[in-house]
This record gives C-alpha cells, structure tokens and sequence, in this order.
C-alpha cells in the first residue's frame, strides 16, 4: 500500500518523508521521485517474537512516496501521485524566512482545489467521449455514465469526492484514479513549540488529522539513542509524532492485520477490513487459497489471557472457521490447506 505525500510549496514534504522513512541524504535531488518502505509498529508483533522466539520477525508495511519537483506543470505532479492508494497533505503550520502569513485553511483548500480541478478534467473528457458514443448509436456502461455525472457535479461545486463514500469507493469509477476520491491524513507541520492539532474546526470536525514538529523530530531522529533522549526530556517530549502517523496511515487505507506464529516466522499479514478468510489465506499464498479447508483461528487478545497456545485451546478460545469468516484485526491464523 502506497500513500503520497503532497503539499504547497515549503511546507516541510521533504522533511515529513525523511523523518518517516529515516532516509537523510547529504544531497538529495529534488527533481527526482523518492520512495521508502517501512515497517508499522505493532507491540503485539513484538510480544508474539519473545513469545515465539522465531528465526524471522515481519512486520505490516507501509511505503511512502514524495513526488518530485516539475520545472513544468504541476498537473505532471498529480500524475505522479495517481497510483497511490491515500495522500498525506502536508500543511505548514511554521513561521518561514519569507514571512508569509500561517493561514491553515487557505493552505489547504488552495492544494484541494488542484486536486478537485485536476479531477474534474479527466471527469470532463470522459463525459465528452460518453456523450459522442450516444450520438453514434454505440452501448456503453449506463451505470458507470450516471456516476461520473454525479462525480461532475460535486466536483463543480469543488466538493471533493472522498465526501461521498458511494463515489470513492464505487469499482466502476476505480480506474479514473480520482485524486479527491482518495482517503487523506492532513499532517500539520508545527514550529518546535507547538505539539497539539491546531484548532481549525472547518477540517478537524470533517478531515482526518494529526500534528507533528516536523523539523525538531527530523533532527532528533539523527541523533544518537542518548542524544535524542536528553533532547526529548528538555523538550518534554513523552514520544515522537513519528509512530502515531504511520499507524494512522494504515488506518487511513482500511487495512487490519492477522498473524501468522511458529518457531520459524511471526509475522503481520496486511488485508483490508472485511475480508474473508479465504480472501486472507491469499495474502500469504495464492495455493493456500485454491486448496483452503479450514482457518484454526485464535484472537491475540485471547492468547494473551490464556499465556500459551495449549492453555488457550484447553480455553476452547481456538476455533475452527471456514471461508466466510470475516477475519478481525489480531486474529491469529493456521491456514488448513490441501493443494
């Protein structure tokens, strides 16, 4: 799962990614895209480890992408960020060197409004094609017609898509990538003074947000252990921002996570919320899927209560399921199998 990292001119884009990726170059070229992968932080992976003591401990991952910076039109920068399946949107809640106003809800709306406008071109040409195709007597999908009328209208009245759940998540509009279909994190980029969410009502009561002190957490995540510790204590900083954002991307994309233990391999499997059992054993392996039986099913919660697996099925907390079980966020799987 891949989220872009977007934003106005200066607002910290480069910062938030280095920081989240712990990717620092000495000399970074801004024209050029830049892509890291990183893992999710889960204690519950981390306790199954000592539990398990596996030869390998995987964790869910999230990959982040910063678009690079176009000499041309910015619409090549929305053509970079199109595949991306949410965007964090970066908005500047610092004192620059040009001295320009802080002005949070212009910012945003002014890079919303790109986003709308960029849709709303490609809504437009696609409808233009509908509407020839009718003149010329040939079929075409009604349903898929209706609902890019519906996407054109809200989109005119620079309503974002992600307003309508019906549109942003309709299949038949899937392959028109809307960039305002697409779940967003807004990430206030704060001065080193501020940590809280600033008090913008117009986005925190409709918008997903989260606050960070993007340039004090980028230079304590170069630090050594010791450093950065005494730097957080004069700062009075309990934790780094960091963690909570990653875990807010995966909850921005729907996603959940079920494990799989054994004494060679704990590890999360990434799956969307509401997939079945049969659907999740795919994630793991497309044959285990095709020859699925059974999933032998404990939640962690449950494991945790009884302190060992035997102690849990004594419990009669492990459980059979089969292929139409809605597999829950914790849920530890064996997959029972026959190819």
């Amino acid at each position: 799962m891949k989220l872009g990292i977007i934003g106005l001119p200066k607002s910290g884009k480069t910062t938030i990614f280095e920081l989240l990726t712990k990717n620092f170059p000495e000399n970074p070229n801004r024209m050029e895209h830049r892509i890291g992968t990183i893992k999710v932080p889960d204690s519950r992976v981390d306790v199954l480890s000592k539990m398990y003591k596996p030869k390998k401990t995987i964790f869910a991952q999230v990959e982040y992408y910063l678009p690079g910076k176009m000499e041309t039109k910015r619409e090549q920068i929305w053509n970079q960020v199109r595949d991306c399946d949410a965007l964090i949107h970066v908005v500047r809640n610092f004192e620059a060197y040009d001295d320009q106003k802080i002005d949070l809800l212009k910012d945003f709306k002014a890079l919303d409004q790109e986003l709308i406008f960029a849709d709303l071109v490609v809504a437009e040409k696609k409808l233009e094609y509908f509407k020839t195709e009718k003149k010329r007597g040939r079929k075409f999908d009604e349903k898929e017609y209706e609902k890019l009328e519906t996407c054109h209208q809200l989109l005119e009245e620079e309503i974002p898509l992600r307003s309508s759940p019906e549109l942003s998540t309709a299949k038949v509009l899937k392959g028109y990538t809307f960039l305002s279909a697409k779940p967003i994190l807004i990430l206030f980029n704060n001065d080193d003074e501020a940590e809280a969410i600033p008090e913008v009502e117009a986005l925190t009561s409709t918008e997903n947000c989260v606050a960070i002190r993007g340039k004090l957490e980028h230079e304590i995540t170069q630090m050594s252990r010791e450093d950065a510790g005494d730097f957080m204590v004069e700062f009075g900083i309990q934790a780094l921002a960091t963690d909570t954002i990653i875990e807010k991307s995966y909850d921005l994309l729907g996603l959940i996570s079920f494990f799989t233990v054994g004494e060679d391999e704990v590890r999360a499997w990434t799956i969307r919320k509401e997939t079945a059992a049969v659907d999740a054993a795919e994630a793991i392996h497309s044959d285990i899927k095709k020859g699925f039986i059974r999933a032998e099913v404990l939640y962690y919660d449950d494991l945790m209560d009884a302190g060992n697996y035997v102690e849990a099925r004594k419990k009669g907390t492990v459980r059979l399921e089969g292929k139409t079980y809605i597999v829950k966020n914790g849920d530890i799987i064996n997959f029972r199998f026959n190819v």
